[in-house]
């Protein structure tokens, strides 16, 4: 249970849905089934020849001696002006703040992720007791949704099953300064790991519910969400969880799915929703994708209404599973940059609602033509303008 939303267990779902659909106390009764399989953004076997030539610099990225981090784009201008934002830090240290990846998983082993993972501080590690109480055990990084014990409790292996979830949370949180690998975009961001997407990325409302739930009640306050269904399953119920955990403070990023043939047909999920994106939650900020030219990706979802902002999506370089790295291209990259840049921002000005961390993100966008008609901000999410307009915001200044 959470807040006003039940989720109910039967061997007999469609009589306990007329039996409760009958109560005048009861809003409405939705069932939980899958709704198709889809495939997942597959790894790029080569990098781009542009993208080898525009590679930053090693004299750009003095702040970080990350090796490969000459290859994160949108460090760049043309990206999200990282580089320009960590070149202006105050000499304070951000807060943490706890970001969970609802996906496929996340490989905690990695070198460049094992240091900025979340941990449960008050579970005993492998003791199998639920120590804090809190409904699950051994929730040391999170929980796994997919694979159920005896009583139907989610479990805690959430080793990454696929690369997805591990690339993603690269993205936001790679471990800076440590000599290897990547740097993540955010300098304090601690990734809480969900398991609830499977490989065949058909993911259950109610196991999505559960999830959002879990981050809420274990301290996120980002929720990243690299995945998107064609069906809403006949309910709201997604959209109300979202709507309660905005209450207490948590802000949803969503990717705007990957289903347009640019610059010829733009898949316009106003008119053709996606869920979670297209709904109208107001904790809810759902990102388009760019490319390293600033242009629009051709296979990125739009929506004047639904859409709030774009991101680096095409050719984003990031952590896989096993230690290794790889590049892969989709609004799933593209959220997690934001998630990154909305982690920074939230870790300077900790008192941000929901509403206020999205208002700073999306007032402070690089606006292009190509995107004006495309989403409501007209523009690409920048870490530099973002932290001088929450400044602005929190000191009128």
């Amino acid at each position: 249970m959470f807040g006003n939303v039940y989720l109910v267990k039967t061997k007999n779902v469609d009589a306990l849905a007329e039996q409760l659909s009958g109560s005048e106390s009861i809003e409405y009764v939705q069932k939980d089934y899958y709704a198709g399989k889809q495939k997942m953004p597959k790894l790029e076997v080569r990098e781009p020849a542009d993208l080898v030539m525009k590679r930053l610099f090693p004299t750009d990225v003095f702040k970080f001696n990350d090796p490969e981090v000459t290859r994160l784009w949108a460090f760049g201008p043309q990206g999200m002006d990282v580089l320009a934002a960590y070149d202006m830090l105050p000499n304070v240290r951000p807060v943490d703040v706890v970001v969970a990846v609802v996906d496929t998983g996340v490989d905690h082993t990695h070198e460049d992720l094992k240091d900025i993972m979340w941990v449960n501080r008050n579970e005993i590690p492998g003791d199998g007791v639920d120590n804090d109480r809190n409904g699950y055990i051994d929730d040391i990084h999170g929980i796994n949704t997919l694979v159920r014990d005896a009583q139907g409790r989610a479990t805690m292996n959430t080793m990454a099953s696929h690369w997805h979830g591990t690339h993603v949370a690269g993205t936001i949180a790679a471990t800076q300064n440590n000599g290897i690998g990547i740097a993540g975009v955010a300098a304090n961001a601690r990734i809480m790991a969900i398991r609830t997407v499977p490989d065949d990325a058909d993911e259950l409302d109610s196991n999505i519910v559960e999830a959002f739930k879990y981050a809420t009640e274990n301290g996120a306050r980002i929720i990243n969400c690299s995945f998107g269904k064609e069906k809403n399953e006949g309910g709201m119920v997604v959209r109300d969880m979202i709507n309660e955990i905005g209450k207490r403070g948590v802000l949803v990023i969503a990717s705007a799915g990957n289903d347009s043939s640019g610059p010829f047909s733009w898949r316009n999920i106003d008119e053709r929703p996606k869920f979670p994106a297209s709904f109208d939650s107001p904790n809810l900020l759902v990102v388009a994708s760019t490319t390293s030219t600033g242009a629009l990706s051709s296979f990125s979802n739009v929506g004047k209404g639904s859409v709030d902002v774009a991101a680096p999506g095409s050719n984003v370089f990031s952590t896989l599973n096993g230690g290794k790295y790889g590049m892969a291209s989709g609004t799933s990259m593209a959220a997690p940059n934001t998630s990154g840049v909305a982690a920074m921002v939230l870790g300077y000005f900790p008192r941000f609602t929901p509403a206020g961390l999205k208002e700073a993100l999306t007032s402070s966008v690089t606006k292009a033509p190509a995107y004006a008609d495309k989403m409501s901000s007209g523009g690409r999410v920048n870490l530099k303008a973002a932290l001088l307009r929450a400044t602005k915001m929190r000191f009128g200044k």
